[in-house]
């Protein structure tokens, strides 16, 4: 987890057992609340390296990114 992500969580790094990003997902929400939800409802999800969808199937070795947006100027 990055960014807003990862303040929101309160780390940086989780492991999760769930078989679908969609599962995992709803697990790190149930987990790190409310606050890590409205983050990840703006963010971009990717597994290993490419953008993900909530159906998709994750493994033990698959690593999920969980990206907020980045503002600059």
């Amino acid at each position: 987890m990055f960014a807003q992500a990862r303040e929101s969580a309160g780390t940086g790094e989780a492991t999760f057992e769930e078989s679908t990003l969609g599962e995992v997902l709803d697990a790190a929400t149930e987990r790190y609340g409310p606050h890590f939800a409205a983050v990840l409802a703006t963010s971009a999800v990717w597994i290993n390296g490419e953008p993900a969808h909530r159906e998709d199937v994750v493994g033990e070795r698959d690593e999920i990114a969980v990206l907020p947006p980045v503002s600059g100027g």
